[in-house]
């Protein structure tokens, strides 16, 4: 999927209509709906300011393929890595760009977390106890 369909797919995602989009950015509803359709893209110095607006990166803005999700580009710091495949035995494997944004490496241990009716999590352990620690600690001092 281009830019211009992630422009489009996080704009409604948003709630925001050409006119308002424009507006933000600086430009006409004639230049937003080119860049949707393909017809032009944004510079750098506007694709900049869409990146501002649609409260995401430029790179995701340019890169994310929300093919079949119905989903715009995640906001900052929130990732959407794609799908993975349960095996038979329960296994799982972290796409590699996850495992790279948040550090996971061979041998290291996850927590998983749930909540029924909400979903899992995973945690890299070292990180779940530190969190147990400070709030132990916390506790310790009386501050909850």
């Amino acid at each position: 999927m281009g830019i211009g369909a992630n422009i489009q797919a996080t704009r409604q995602a948003k709630g925001l209509t050409q006119e308002r989009l424009a507006e933000v950015v600086g430009v006409s509803r004639q230049t937003v709906a080119k860049w949707e359709s393909g017809e032009t893209s944004p510079d750098l110095e506007h694709a900049a300011a869409l990146a501002d607006a649609l409260g995401c990166t430029m790179d995701t803005l340019a890169h994310f393929d929300s093919v079949g999700t119905g989903l715009g580009a995640p906001p900052r710091g929130k990732h959407l890595f794609g799908n993975v495949k349960v095996g038979e035995r329960g296994q799982v494997v972290i796409p590699k760009e996850a495992r790279e944004v948040f550090g996971i490496r061979p041998g290291d241990k996850l927590v998983v977390l749930g909540e029924e009716g909400q979903g899992i999590a995973l945690c890299k352990e070292s990180d779940f106890m530190a969190g147990v620690e400070a709030v132990m600690e916390a506790v310790r001092k009386g501050t909850r």
